[in-house]
């Protein structure tokens, strides 16, 4: 991934993500193991800190946006394979490919999709 942004851009961005009221976070022991940052029906961030993944946490938070929803959608990275692959288990569909034109990182991504009636 392409360092884009300064650390006090990104900080500044989570916190507007949390001002709006779109992050759920995940915690264990204390302390922050990941987050999902929802904008209606937009899945705009789904993080785990390292060595969190494959525990169920990931699940978990989509679990929750899953539960508050009937629809969601998402982009994600075209080489980002495992989460796709993560999606996928989830219930996820591709419905579109792009040159990453429309992206901050000018990477290629995929636009992928859940509805509840296509999980059951």
């Amino acid at each position: 991934m392409p360092k884009l942004h300064s650390q006090a851009e990104t900080i500044g961005f989570c916190g507007t993500m949390i001002d709006r009221g779109w992050v759920t976070v995940a915690e264990r022991d204390g302390r922050v193991i990941g987050f999902l940052a929802r904008d209606g029906v937009d899945i705009c961030s789904l993080y785990l800190r390292p060595g969190e993944t494959g525990q169920g946490v990931g699940k978990h938070l989509l679990d929750r946006a899953k539960s508050e929803s009937d629809y969601l959608q998402l982009w994600v990275f075209q080489a980002n394979e495992g989460a796709q692959r993560f999606y996928a288990r989830e219930g996820f569909t591709e419905i579109a490919r792009s040159d990453g034109a429309h992206n901050d990182e000018n990477l290629p991504d995929m636009q992928m999709i859940w509805r509840k009636e296509m999980s059951r």
